[in-house]
């Protein structure tokens, strides 16, 4: 098919996207700028009733008002800065169009990456699936007692879950018998759920608290992984993987955040005592406002503005980048 051949513009309009029709009206109208609609609908040679939709476009498009009895058309100077600034506009949209595209391609290159004939010598499904709806209690409880490694939670907000009490008694059962169960949650739980918290310390659970948590994960070492699919606060769809470096690398990136994560305060007495002076340096470190210190520590707004002008009176300075210099020199961080 040939290519479509490009017609040179008539004029500066219709170059700036007007048709031939909405110039040659917006050139009969520019003379009668300010007159009433009578006026120059008779002069146009139309019922005044019918001047809207004679105008049409250009009504619609802002370079024609009808309002207050009288017909107003911008002049040409300003009417080629408003079609300017509407293809300003629009190149802005195509561009963020095609922004997303760009971002969106390499999703469509991962879904087609398959080793080709003659690419590999062998070729296996990963050792897992997505699943929804049944029991989930049940399921949990099953996986735990027909398996033997230890037991690894990213929990962010399922202390929320109804039925929190009927899995803290199956770690209970779980580590009675010579396993180990470690949980992170975010440091919102102490304020929030502390007797759930206090209720798996006391079935003999491992409890650490970070700033924040990024998704839902349970990790038995060694065997399974369950996460919600895709990743989050949710409990359906999710995803059981039993693939050895899947459930590896998982297991690993529990580490990563357990390693950083703070003992619960005053659960684990055999570990320093983590308090909030810590937590608020560490969230002042990060650079955080605080709005979201508030979010982050579960407590009000007014509080942490107290304690973060406390803070800095305990370091003897004036700002809060003296005070990260001030708590790293003495060791609190």
């Amino acid at each position: 098919m040939p290519p479509k051949v490009r017609r040179p513009p008539e004029s500066v309009l219709t170059a700036l996207g007007l048709n031939a029709s909405e110039e040659c009206r917006y050139q009969q109208l520019l003379p009668l700028s300010g007159g009433p609609v009578g006026d120059v609908a008779l002069a146009i040679g139309i019922e005044p009733d019918a001047l809207p939709a004679w105008v049409g476009g250009l009504l619609d498009r802002g370079m024609v008002n009808i309002g207050a009895g009288r017909v107003t058309v911008l002049p040409m100077p300003a009417l080629v800065a408003h079609l300017v600034a509407e293809q300003a506009e629009a190149a802005q949209r195509s561009r963020e169009r095609l922004l997303d595209l760009a971002d969106a391609i390499p999703f469509l290159a991962a879904a087609a990456s398959r080793p080709g004939p003659g690419e590999v010598d062998d070729l296996h499904a990963i050792d897992g699936e997505v699943s929804s709806g049944g029991n989930a209690l049940m399921l949990l409880t099953n996986l735990i007692e027909q398996s033997k490694g230890d037991l690894l939670w990213l929990r962010p907000d399922a202390w929320m879950m109804p039925r929190e009490s009927a899995i803290s008694v199956v770690v209970g059962r779980a580590v009675a018998s010579g396993r180990r169960s470690r949980a992170i949650y975010p440091l919102r739980a102490l304020h929030e759920a502390p007797e759930v918290l206090q209720a798996r310390v006391d079935q003999g659970e491992e409890v650490r608290v970070i700033d924040d948590l990024p998704t839902r994960m349970f990790v038995i070492r060694g065997t399974h992984v369950v996460l919600p699919e895709p990743l989050g606060f949710r409990d359906e769809p999710r995803l059981l993987v039993r693939q050895p470096a899947i459930v590896g690398a998982l297991t690993l990136l529990f580490e990563s955040y357990w390693t950083p994560a703070t003992t619960l305060p005053g659960l684990d007495p055999a570990r320093p005592r983590a308090d909030l002076r810590t937590n608020l340096l560490r969230q002042l470190a990060a650079g955080a406002k605080d709005e979201q210190i508030a979010r982050t520590l579960g407590l009000s707004l007014r509080t942490v503005r107290r304690r973060v002008a406390d803070l800095l009176i305990e370091l003897g300075v004036d700002t809060r980048f003296q005070a990260g210099v001030e708590a790293a020199r003495r060791g609190w961080l």
